[in-house]
């Protein structure tokens, strides 16, 4: 019976997994959750961009408004436009984040002298080491001319 008791707690030792911690890169990534609407009429309907983010050191986001960490850049255009995202983390802190960002991208417009065109946007964030994440692209949006109103 000695020999039993003797056994159980080396059983259940055993029976301990050593919880396996993922280590997150201290380059932020990011995943498209979902862009839309996929047809928006020109100067009028704001297009919600929705993805999700890790950082390993948390250090993505600014105190500056003016200082940007998201870059969506319209396919159709040659330079990004930039967005603030606040501090998803305290400032001092060197810990991992995850996380959703809802962001609202500008209305879009017509280029050209069509009714209709199609765009994809492309985006990435930077922290606040410089480090940049990957690039998403999103699926096609559909911009309309506006109907006149005459």
């Amino acid at each position: 019976m000695r020999k039993v008791w003797a056994l159980i707690p080396v059983c259940v030792l055993m029976a301990c997994k050593k919880e396996q911690v993922e280590l997150m890169p201290k380059e932020p990534t990011i995943e498209l959750i979902s862009v839309g609407p996929g047809q928006v009429v020109e100067f009028q309907t704001a297009v919600v961009l929705r993805f999700s983010y890790k950082d390993g050191d948390g250090d993505l986001g600014r105190t500056d408004p003016d200082d940007h960490s998201l870059w969506v850049k319209d396919s159709r255009l040659n330079a990004p436009d930039g967005y603030h995202i606040i501090p998803l983390a305290p400032p001092d802190a060197e810990v991992a984040i995850q996380g959703e960002l809802e962001v609202q991208l500008r209305p879009l417009f017509l280029l050209g002298n069509s009714t209709q065109e199609v765009m994809t946007y492309s985006f990435h964030v930077v922290d606040r080491a410089g480090n940049r994440s990957n690039t998403i692209t999103t699926p096609a949006i559909t911009i309309i001319a506006a109907p006149d109103n005459e």
